[in-house]
């Protein structure tokens, strides 16, 4: 793929949206585009206060740049979604111990 392609991709769960693809800026551009556009033609609103972003691969400076663009924080591994704990070790019980107690 080119320098100058754009690729997006997303993954949505409910009420949660992942965008995938490379960190680059022209996709940060997009994926900022996509957001406001789906506020507009929904009249619903992004709650940036539970956004977050994460890249693999960059220098940590440039990861919050893209971040501050995205009006997102920064993602800290491990974390928990749908009550399962992300970027955890699988193998230790501790990680399992809220699932299994649920």
């Amino acid at each position: 793929m080119g320098d100058d392609e754009t690729q997006v991709n997303l993954l949505q769960y409910a009420d949660d949206t992942l965008f995938t693809g490379e960190a680059s800026l022209s996709n940060v551009v997009a994926i900022k585009s996509m957001l406001w556009c789906f506020e507009i033609v929904s009249s619903l609103r992004v709650n940036f206060f539970k956004s977050n972003f994460e890249a693999i691969g960059i220098e940590r400076d440039l990861m919050i740049r893209y971040a501050n663009i995205l009006n997102y924080k920064l993602l800290v591994f491990p974390f928990v979604y749908l009550g399962i704990f992300i970027g955890a070790n699988p193998r230790l019980e501790a990680t399992w111990k809220p699932v299994l107690d649920k």
